[in-house]
């Protein structure tokens, strides 16, 4: 009986409907593809036809627009038969619903195209600014004065034939799920079901649920339903969508809960086998967690649930039941019946995006272990002592390093017996009252874990008014997180608590971070909390031994970064912050030592107060330098057929987003046969293919775009909204335009800092490495965390042994990025990188020490390249560094180190005691890369403000070459320096802004 009465509500509402709006009713038939210049005229359409030769024409319009104030925006006419527009026009009514549009015919009978948002783009062509300006009415006067008059009494007007709604291409419809539902639609249906809080529309993951502010009609057409029919395939991760209408009442909360997928009433899969993504996940690190799901009164949420189908389950007809329970609101049960089909299908249907059945990929757990990579050991725990690769950290009994030392060559090519201390004294938390200072009484640690790739342990002490609990990881990487909570025992006045880290002042040459740009460090430095920077902490070090700070708590989010940061700003962490109290200061102490003292100023504590002190020590370098690695893969940016990158003497290709194999930015899904050919290809010739691929943002292309914005800000940032048409047409608002390709109409959203949304990175990197065989990713800025980063190196290596990532970064060293070191910014992830590209807006005039620190990556253990104007080739050298081809013709540079056989040379940077190559100009250096005993090549440069006339001392001993039979050759490289000879003792003019390479071997 209530099917029935439900029934002919519906039909009943259909009649009034078709009433309202002449019968016209939303369909399939209705909503078309045109073909004109969306950038003129805008990306919708119209379509009416005229039959009676008039001067006035009334168009009746139910559009049905999502688009807020349309009574803003342009109406434009335009002939179809003649392509010219009408200006005798005249719009007399336009709202939401409804358009009713006068025009003057002319040509009878014929067809009239209406566009209605017309949209103005200006700005940058990769940021656009788009507008919808209305334009001024051109009609003639006199007409306008006869359309104004005769709007009064439409009915009795000549009227256009609707014949079709249409959009640029598919992609830009709003059929079905963007046509809204009228205002009496809704009243009726909620007339209908006016005792019940909220309604509950089960819908096709093929219709994706858009709105949240207004009903489509096609639920006004299907009704509120209790039971949902769909077909499915063996193995096939199956999902669909519950959209849930907040018709009476805001919903606090929602939680969904399963019962088992039931077979002729019997369990066949269990309840846990569902999920509801937007109640429910598994974070980034591997965590379950709960997700509040609200929706305000009047508006629409979209539950999203999968399923994972096994693929030996029999085929038929299986029931499950859906229960819905809003927080204090009556719940509700959705029947789902589901017919599964004979057939199976491969990879649980990842390899067809339309299914999304990737959806899972969100809550993957895919190398969360304590494994470690390549060239990494495993660590090694002697006492109180860890050991990893390069590096060893001695613990006090308090769990603090009161021991670092490095074991890298000072050209960071080697590892070598001796170590280099950095610490000049233990590394000490200090709390301070008005008394002075607080003395911990009963520190112990406890180790409660031990793996290959991370060892952790428990600390706590005491002292009067404080107890500390605590957890610390060490990592196989050098990286150590420490997790400190204060209670306080008793109300107290405070005036700091500081965490103390004093370096070797022989450890503390160069330092990055803080508003500082990489160098050499300033003796002293104080610096303070600011949300409009993006700072939490410095590297200091030397080249061979260095140590990274940095200060969070327990609501640490990563910010946005390049271009985005002002958008989503990092959190000010309560404990270090305290309102502004705290700050760093860097000071050279009378002992010799370098004090960091990262401190948080006084406040007030009352009995049970817990305060959050976190950071992570990350020391550097993190491997050995691979010159040789550096020195055979040679890249070629571009996508340009694998010839033409062989052509230039590359052997490993960066494919970027926006071409014929890799479309669409960050999402490399769609065309994975093509790129498995042109990979396969590249692999047949001893070359091997990265692809771009990233999660800064995401194209509006992606399947699952309107499902992650059912989540909230949970995977996109909010924003302003704004950017390219597609973007203002169909998310409306709360995003923040990224990047977009014109040729493509590809438009792109900012995503989170982190979120979910690295899992299905992750998987999505996986899957590509198993079905297209890509050697690696090149990375335009990082928006992942370190956690993430451990999982894309373990994924590639794991995958393709030899895989390969590559880091692009633009300099970030300006207000809008908050004044960030992109070294600094990215230090964590530097030990799974494989080369840098730093990259635009670098100043490659600034010193050498700037260059050393902040570009070159050797620090650290990585080499790099230059990109801004194609660097500098001669101080490049310098660092083992040059441009990037095709932006710049590097070929030349190659054949060069090939004639030299570079690959059996060691490199020994100017900065190296033991460089074998000295030169007597305060402005002119000399990096030395030596075949001992045959030959040496010398990378010279000047940063001189003139030519700088240079003699070189050069040790004969210790190249292995007799000075005697020996001569200075500078081979002709095209692009670089022409061919020239000196004796040893001669003197050598170094033009200013350049330099030589220089080969130094025995006569012939």
């Amino acid at each position: 009986m209530k099917q029935l009465i439900l029934t002919l509500s519906i039909v009943c509402l259909f009649l009034f409907v078709g009433r309202a709006q002449d019968n016209i009713v939303p369909s399939p038939d209705l909503y078309g593809v045109g073909d004109w210049d969306a950038d003129s005229l805008g990306n919708h359409r119209v379509v009416v036809k005229v039959y009676d030769n008039t001067d006035l024409v009334w168009a009746h319009i139910p559009w049905r627009r999502r688009d807020a104030q349309p009574e803003n925006k342009s109406i434009i006419v335009v002939d179809a038969t003649t392509n010219k527009m009408v200006k005798n026009n005249y719009p007399v009514a336009v709202n939401r619903e409804f358009g009713d549009i006068l025009f003057q015919p002319q040509t009878v009978p014929g067809e009239y195209y209406i566009y209605y948002l017309k949209y103005q783009q200006h700005g940058r062509s990769n940021y656009p600014k788009v507008t919808y300006p209305k334009l001024p009415n051109e009609a003639e006067p006199t007409w306008l004065k006869e359309a104004k008059a005769t709007s009064k009494d439409l009915e009795a007007q000549p009227k256009a034939e609707l014949v079709q709604f249409q959009s640029i291409d598919p992609f830009n419809s709003f059929y079905p799920m963007e046509v809204i539902a009228t205002q009496d639609e809704v009243s009726q249906l909620l007339k209908e079901h006016g005792d019940t809080d909220y309604l509950l529309f089960p819908e096709t993951r093929e219709n994706s649920i858009r709105m949240t502010k207004d009903l489509p009609f096609k639920w006004i057409q299907d009704g509120v339903s209790n039971q949902f029919s769909a077909k499915a395939l063996k193995g096939e991760y199956f999902t669909f969508q519950l959209g849930c209408f907040a018709a009476q009442k805001a919903i606090e909360n929602i939680k969904v809960e399963f019962s088992s997928l039931n077979h002729r009433g019997e369990p066949v899969v269990e309840a846990g086998e569902f999920t509801c993504f937007n109640t429910e996940g598994i974070d980034w690190e591997g965590k379950p967690f709960a997700k509040v799901c609200s929706v305000a009164k009047g508006q629409i949420q979209a539950l999203w649930i999968g399923l994972q189908i096994p693929l030996e389950i029999e085929a038929g007809e299986y029931e499950a039941v859906i229960t819905v329970k809003p927080k204090q609101m009556a719940e509700q049960q959705v029947t789902l019946k589901l017919a599964i089909s004979e057939v199976a299908v491969l990879a649980a249907g990842d390899n067809e995006p339309e299914r999304l059945s990737r959806l899972r990929w969100l809550n993957s757990r895919i190398a969360e272990d304590d494994g470690i990579v390549a060239p990494y050991s495993a660590l090694e725990l002697d006492g109180n002592t860890v050991k990893c690769l390069g590096r060893q950290v001695a613990f006090g009994e308090d769990g603090f390093p009161e021991s670092i030392q490095s074991y890298f060559s000072e050209s960071v090519t080697k590892i070598q017996g001796s170590g280099k201390e950095l610490l000049a004294a233990p590394v000490k938390l200090v709390v301070e009252t008005a008394e002075g200072t607080s003395k911990w009484t009963k520190p112990s640690f406890k180790l409660i874990k031990q793996k290959e790739g991370a060892i952790a342990w428990e600390l706590q002490n005491e002292m009067p008014g404080f107890e500390l609990d605590g957890k610390a990881q060490m990592e196989f990487d050098g990286n150590i997180s420490y997790q400190l909570v204060l209670t306080a025992t008793k109300d107290m006045e405070l005036n700091d608590i500081r965490l103390e880290i004093p370096y070797q002042q022989a450890a503390a040459k160069y330092m990055m971070g803080l508003g500082y740009k990489g160098g050499f460090r300033d003796e002293n430095i104080k610096w303070k909390w600011a949300v409009e920077k993006n700072q939490d902490g410095p590297w200091i070090g030397t080249v061979n031994a260095g140590l990274q700070a940095r200060f969070t708590d327990n609501h640490y989010a990563r910010p946005l970064n390049t271009n985005f940061y002002q958008d989503k700003p990092l959190y000010m962490p309560d404990s270090w912050y305290n309102e502004g109290k705290g700050g760093i200061n860097i000071t050279s102490e009378k002992s010799g030592s370098v004090l960091l003292n990262s401190y948080s100023g006084k406040r007030k504590v009352k009995k049970g107060d817990q305060l959050h002190y976190y950071f992570n020590l990350l020391i550097t370098p993190f491997r050995p330098v691979d010159t040789n690695k550096h020195w055979h893969n040679r890249y070629y940016h571009s996508s340009q057929p694998v010839d033409t990158a062989l052509a230039h003497g590359a052997n490993t290709i960066n494919l970027h987003h926006a071409n014929k194999i890799n479309s669409f930015i960050n999402y490399p899904f769609f065309i994975p046969e093509r790129m498995k050919a042109y990979i396969d290809e590249a692999h047949d010739k001893d070359a091997k293919v990265k692809i771009y691929y990233t999660v800064r943002e995401l194209t509006n292309k992606a399947p699952e775009l309107f499902m992650l914005r059912s989540l909230g800000d949970e995977i996109f940032s909010n924003g302003n909204g704004g950017g390219f048409s597609w973007l203002q047409e169909h998310l409306d608002s709360n995003y923040i335009a990224a990047w977009f390709v014109p040729s493509i109409k590809d438009a792109a959203v900012v995503n989170t800092g982190i979120s979910r949304w690295h899992n299905f990175y992750i998987e999505g990197l996986h899957w590509l490495v198993t079905n297209v065989g890509i050697d690696g990713v090149y990375i335009d800025d990082l928006a992942f965390d370190r956690t993430s980063m451990k999982r894309i190196r373990k994924v590639l290596e794991r995958g393709n042994p030899g895989a390969l990532i590559d880091l692009h970064s633009a300099n970030q060293f300006n207000p809008r990025d908050g004044f960030a070191n992109s070294a600094n910014l990215y230090l964590e992830h530097f030990p799974f990188i494989d080369r840098l590209w730093f990259g635009e807006y670098f100043d490659y005039n600034l010193p050498p020490d700037f260059w050393l620190i902040e570009t070159s990556g050797i620090p650290y253990g990585l080499m790099g390249e230059m990109l801004q104007d194609g660097g500098n080739p001669w101080r490049g050298m310098v660092f083992g560094m040059t441009g990037r081809a095709p932006r710049v013709n590097v070929t030349p540079l190659w054949n060069a180190w090939d004639n030299f056989k570079i690959e059996e040379s060691e490199m020994i940077g100017y900065w190296d005691s033991n460089n074998p190559v000295k030169v007597n100009s305060e402005n002119t250096y000399a990096t030395a890369y030596v075949r001992k005993g045959k030959q040496m090549l010398i990378a010279l440069a000047t940063w001189a403000k003139n030519d700088d006339a240079v003699k070189l001392k050069i040790d004969w001993d210790a190249i292995g070459i007799d000075q005697a039979n020996a001569e200075l050759y500078a081979p002709a490289i095209d692009g670089f320096q022409q061919e020239k000879s000196w004796m040893p003792n001669d003197r050598i003019v170094v033009p200013q802004g350049k330099g030589f390479l220089i080969v130094v071997r025995e006569k012939k």
